[in-house]
């Protein structure tokens, strides 16, 4: 869509979006219109050059490594000469003396509760919704709809209600309030009889009688009890009458009428303007913006049909109990709101600056989500402490870290906030991050509030960084390798070093297949173990099954632990993962190369032609996969890398390339959330004139010349071609 400009001060602003922000974002903020545009222009103009001189570095450096390694490839490379020149590049820094986090003001769902995170791309309302309300989620819904269940002995799950099913749903649930909420004297699978009220105590003997938290009633009646483990509470719901089971029509077949078990499950949620969105333009972004705004206002809402029915959406509102002491109590109703802001690389046509330029988009996306809070700081409807909560992701060492820092202090200034009242989250994604870690947690220690790791778009950093190094090890072997380990450790260690521990996260990365749930409660129950706080999940589904996890373990607990444990070592966090004696045959090249393809073609095509920029897609072997712009960086990267090394040619993988496209065709044109507004365009019906299948092979066969390895720049430009 071509952008229609209108000129403020020396800024030339998209008609609809200075529409969307002075028509709906300003009023109600106090923030007056016009020193907002004469500060925003001013802000603009003096942060973009600095911007531009950070991406120049990053090329530098890259020049610089790629340079170092044709250098020494005849010779025998030592870990000991490697770390001493990218020391000399200013590559690796020195780490300075050990400090403290000092960030104040943060939220009790950051500092002091365990729990699943979700991330939600924020351009679609309804997944956003969702998210928000995942909160608080049905432990019989995501037991009894999912493998955790197995459908054997009659246990199958069809269309309608399974009493057998059911029966192993309670049985299951039963179990877990025994090892999470013990009874004093029996197990929970013997009681007979709905426990009672008594001068707001309850007449269950448990073994900890502090785990009763308090109690609901309905029509005078009990509703629910409430407990508490590891910070997380667990509600058991009544029903008295035997008619709340929506699922079973014949009523309640529970023995003492329990009609479900609500955990407290996505603690946190990321609405997400980056990895998992499609957004190239000013109608892509105010979409976001506008999104962003309406959970800020407590306003969002959406309607659709389900089951032939209506059914209208909205932010769940607090729960309201009555405590042991017979007071009243209110827990907060929805997952504590984030927002993940772009990374410095990209501009956005929406905004262009006096020399005719994009600008930045990360520095307009801090302005407008920040700017969108200040509605909520009302009502405290997210924040009960007024505190902005911007994760930035793709930030490239210290001085990266510095610029995200005076950022921030450029939007407090121009929306009159306190200083440091706009906390950030640091995603450890970008080699020269990790290897820094301290020093980027110093550069923002006033205002931290996250870190984390994630496999993909770190190793397609790896991959992209010591791309002149050889040829890579296959992806799952890159998985066991030494310096995947040295990164996770790092990670956990550094933040525990600094004083994260009861006052900002520590987060692990996303477990990518939603319909495999008895899989993800095997691996998953490792992040914990490591000491994070949080955890990436793909749907409130999984986010209630990954909290048993933290009812499990005690992660407070867990990290006093690691405090003790050794450094992780820096020779193993620079090992490249290289196969040095590689002797692949023909055919585990060719399936490896299949199994790349397969994913970006299938990420990149709903990407480009449906503007889809997170869904779930299938896999070589039909698993599917939760797919955003890091999983497609680390296939494009891997392919290319092999590529330049000779383990393949262009022709062959050009070849792969249509083969699975066709295959991905076929999938998508049997998927049916591919038959929306727009009919599915199959790419092999015409691969010369398929701007999707072009993308991706430019992916590919351009990888190792993107920023980065960075996928946005080639799918941005083809995503704006599709939609001129």
């Amino acid at each position: 869509m071509k952008e229609k400009y209108l000129k403020i001060k020396n800024l030339s602003v998209s008609k609809d979006l200075a529409n969307f922000i002075n028509k709906e974002l300003l009023p109600g903020t106090r923030v007056n219109k016009e020193k907002f545009w004469k500060a925003f222009d001013k802000c603009f103009h003096e942060l973009a050059p600095k911007n531009k001189k950070l991406l120049q570095k990053r090329e530098r450096l890259q020049k610089a490594i790629d340079a170092f390694h044709i250098d020494e490839n005849d010779n025998q490379l030592t870990l000991k000469k490697y770390t001493k020149f990218l020391k000399k590049i200013g590559y690796l820094k020195k780490a300075g003396p050990n400090f403290k986090v000092k960030t104040k003001n943060v939220d009790l769902e950051i500092s002091n509760i365990c729990g699943p995170q979700l991330v939600c791309p924020v351009s679609n309302a309804r997944f956003l919704l969702n998210a928000a309300n995942a909160r608080w989620v049905s432990l019989y819904d995501s037991l009894y709809g999912t493998d955790i269940i197995p459908e054997t002995y009659g246990a199958v799950r069809g269309k309608t209600y399974n009493p057998i099913r059911g029966k192993k749903v309670i049985e299951y649930a039963r179990n877990l309030l025994d090892k999470f909420v013990p009874l004093y004297d029996k197990s929970w699978n013997d009681l007979t009889k709905i426990p009672e009220i008594l001068k707001n105590k309850i007449d269950l003997k448990l073994k900890n009688p502090n785990q009763f938290v308090g109690y609901s009633k309905k029509f005078n009646k009990l509703n629910s009890l409430l407990f508490i483990n590891n910070n997380l509470h667990i509600d058991v719901l009544f029903d008295l009458d035997g008619k709340m089971e929506i699922n079973n029509p014949e009523g309640n077949q529970d023995k003492i009428k329990i009609h479900d078990i609500y955990l407290e499950s996505a603690i946190s949620t990321i609405c997400d303007h980056e990895d998992s969105v499609a957004a190239v333009d000013a109608e892509d972004k105010i979409l976001g913006y506008r999104n962003w705004l309406g959970l800020m206002k407590g306003d969002l809402k959406v309607e659709f049909v389900k089951n032939r029915k209506k059914i209208i959406r909205r932010l769940n509102p607090d729960r309201d109990y009555i405590s042991a002491k017979g007071k009243k109590i209110k827990l907060h109703g929805r997952s504590l709101l984030l927002n993940r802001n772009v990374g410095h690389l990209m501009t956005n046509p929406s905004i262009l600056l006096k020399d005719g330029s994009e600008c930045p988009e990360g520095i307009l996306d801090a302005f407008i989500t920040s700017l969108a809070c200040l509605h909520d700081f009302k009502k405290k409807g997210n924040s009960r402490n007024n505190s902005i909560y911007i994760v930035k992701p793709k930030m490239h060492g210290p001085e990266e870290c510095k610029f995200t820092n005076l950022i921030f202090q450029n939007v407090e200034k121009v929306l009159n906030l306190k200083k440091n009242q706009i906390l950030c989250g640091i995603m450890d994604e970008e080699r020269r991050t990790s290897i820094n870690l301290k020093e980027c947690i110093r550069a923002l220690k006033n205002r931290v509030f996250f870190i984390n790791t994630g496999f993909l778009d770190r190793t397609g950093d790896e991959i992209h960084t010591s791309m002149e190094a050889g040829p890579m090890m296959k992806k799952n072997d890159m998985k066991s390798s030494k310096w995947i380990k040295a990164y996770e450790n790092n990670n956990v260690n550094i933040g525990l070093a600094c004083g994260f521990s009861g006052k900002c996260q520590i987060g692990k990365g996303m477990y990518p297949a939603p319909d495999l749930m008895n899989e993800m409660m095997k691996q998953k129950i490792a992040h914990p173990m490591a000491g994070a706080n949080c955890a990436w999940v793909p749907s409130p589904t999984a986010a209630a099954l990954h909290a048993l996890h933290y009812h499990e373990i005690d992660v407070f607990a867990k990290q006093k632990e690691l405090l003790k444990r050794k450094s992780a070592n820096l020779s193993d966090l620079l090992t490249i993962p290289i196969a040095k004696k590689h002797s692949w045959s023909i055919e585990e090249i060719t399936k490896e190369l299949k199994n790349n393809s397969q994913g970006i073609l299938g990420y990149v095509v709903r990407w480009v032609d449906q503007s889809v920029g997170c869904s779930k897609v299938p896999d070589i072997n039909g698993i599917g996969l939760m797919e955003d712009r890091a999983t497609c960086r680390i296939s494009s990267q891997h392919i290319a890398n092999w590529l330049h090394h000779g383990i393949c040619s262009k022709k062959h993988v050009l070849e792969i390339m249509k083969k699975m496209a066709r295959v991905v065709d076929n999938q998508n044109l049997k998927d049916p959330s591919m038959k929306g507004s727009s009919p599915y365009i199959a790419m092999s019906d015409n691969f010369d004139k398929s701007t999707a299948f072009k993308a991706a092979c430019e992916l590919v066969f351009h990888g190792k010349t993107q920023p980065s390895g960075y996928t946005e720049p080639i799918l941005h430009l083809n995503r704006l071609l599709k939609k001129n």
